[in-house]
Formats: C-alpha cells, sequence, structure tokens
C-alpha cells in the first residue's frame, strides 16, 4: 500500500473540494481492500451513486469514503439526515472508512473503518436547516459523532501514516460481527457499554459499571430497569469472547 495521493491525476482541476474528492477516492480504489471478507481489492461505484463509493466484488459489502485534511474530531460532516436514518433503519447502511490526509505532500496520514454493524440513530446528529439564501435552503445534513462510538468500533486500516496490517484489521471487524444479528436497540446499548468498559482498568467489577446507570438511563430514557440491562449486555459481551466473567461480579477484558 501506497501512501501518496497521486497529485498529477488532477492536473486539469482547479476547485480544492474536487481535487481532494478526486485523489482520495482514487487513492482508494488503487489501494483498498475489503476487511469483511479475503478480497484485496474494492470496486468504485459510478460517480453518481449516492452514500457508497465503493463495494466489495467478492461479498458485496458497500462502504462510504470520507476524507479531511486536517483532524476528524469527534464528529465528521455527513450527507443529508433522513436518507441515513432510514437506511440504519433498514439495515442497508454501508460501513465508513475516514481519512485523514495532508495537503501539504498529498500524503495519507490515518484512515479508520467504522463497520456499519457498530452503526445506530444515535450516533447519527441532526443539522438544522439551511438557511433560506442558501442554493440548496431547507436541506438538512448530518454529523456521525465519532466520540460517541467505542474504540472497537474505530479500526485502523492506516495508523501515523503506516499501514496496519491486513490480518490485523479484518480479525478486529470479524470480534464483533455479532452485531449484525442484533437489534438497533441493543446495538445503542452495546455501543455504550463498550465505552464505559473502555474507560475502566482491565479487571472491573460489576459495581463500576453501576456508577454510570445515570449516564445510561438519561442515554436510553424509554428502560426503566438499567441494571438488568447492564448486565444482559455484559453476558452478549462474555458470550462472544470480548470480556471474561472471574466470578463474584468480576470481569476482564480480552484483547
Amino acid at each position: 500500500m501506497t501512501l501518496s495521493l497521486r497529485v498529477s491525476d488532477v492536473s486539469n482541476y482547479k476547485s480544492g473540494s474536487q481535487i481532494a474528492k478526486i485523489l482520495t477516492e482514487k487513492w482508494y480504489a488503487d489501494n483498498g481492500y475489503c476487511p469483511a471478507c479475503p478480497s484485496d481489492s474494492l470496486n468504485q461505484t459510478p460517480p453518481n451513486e449516492k452514500v457508497v463509493d465503493f463495494i466489495c466484488p467478492d461479498c458485496a459489502a458497500k462502504y462510504q469514503l470520507k476524507a479531511k485534511s486536517h483532524h476528524l474530531g469527534k464528529s465528521v460532516a455527513n450527507g443529508a439526515y433522513q436518507p441515513k436514518i432510514d437506511m440504519i433503519h433498514a439495515g442497508t447502511a454501508p460501513n465508513w472508512f475516514f481519512m485523514e490526509y495532508n495537503k501539504k505532500d498529498w500524503t495519507v496520514e490515518n484512515v479508520m473503518l467504522v463497520p456499519a454493524h457498530f452503526v445506530t440513530p444515535d450516533i447519527i446528529q441532526k443539522r438544522n436547516p439551511l438557511k433560506p439564501t442558501a442554493r440548496r435552503h431547507g436541506w438538512v445534513g448530518s454529523n456521525v459523532l465519532i466520540g460517541r462510538l467505542p474504540l472497537d468500533a474505530r479500526i485502523y486500516v492506516v495508523r501515523d501514516s503506516e499501514e496496519v496490517p491486513r490480518i490485523h484489521v479484518r480479525e478486529e471487524w470479524k470480534r464483533f460481527e455479532f452485531l449484525k444479528n442484533q437489534s438497533l436497540e441493543s446495538k445503542g446499548w452495546l455501543n455504550d457499554i463498550l465505552l464505559i468498559v473502555n474507560d475502566l482498568p482491565e479487571e472491573f467489577t460489576l459495581p463500576d459499571i453501576y456508577n454510570y446507570k445515570v449516564k445510561l438511563a438519561v442515554l436510553h430514557p424509554n428502560n426503566k430497569h438499567v441494571r438488568d440491562k447492564i448486565r444482559q449486555q455484559l453476558q452478549y459481551l462474555r458470550d462472544n469472547n470480548i470480556i471474561e466473567f472471574l466470578g463474584h461480579g468480576r470481569y476482564h477484558k480480552l484483547v
């Protein structure tokens, strides 16, 4: 995998955003691969295709690429809000690649993958409609709240200008494939429990998680049995080898 963007490909373009889009998508078409299966290539969709930028020729997994010339931060501007929410509810939302590149020398610095099985309506923020004076007045965009995602949902393909071994990327993907079979409500709970587990020591206790019950109650106001739900989600994580139950309310994180 080369980390250099091919500037010569855009010699006839003047728009900065258009140049960046062409360069980053061309780079992924040349260097991208499917984390969901052994395919070492991805097919780029036609220019007029909405939401999906790449499709795996073997397993048909869909991907969307979002690229920025600076740090991603805790949220990333994305496309129209309602179509994205509809796709999430329909189970057709694509996986996301988030790229950071250096505009000075046109090199790729970071590429982060967020599998669709982590994506819930809770991580999509509705933006204010465009003002009446705007060309697309009334249009409602969205932000992807990366900060609401657990670390396990942020799989690096390139990190600090170095490619992460493909075998590692695919292993990280497979660890949480069980989420595909969970409801959106359960996915939201698992995301929030994983965020809490990320903040705890390698070994933690059930009371450690209970300390977050007020926060979880605010995030999930329709659930009146927060403690029961916490135990249920911990059991899911235990059954899928994400954490280990040590007995007497104690748990251990599995790498």
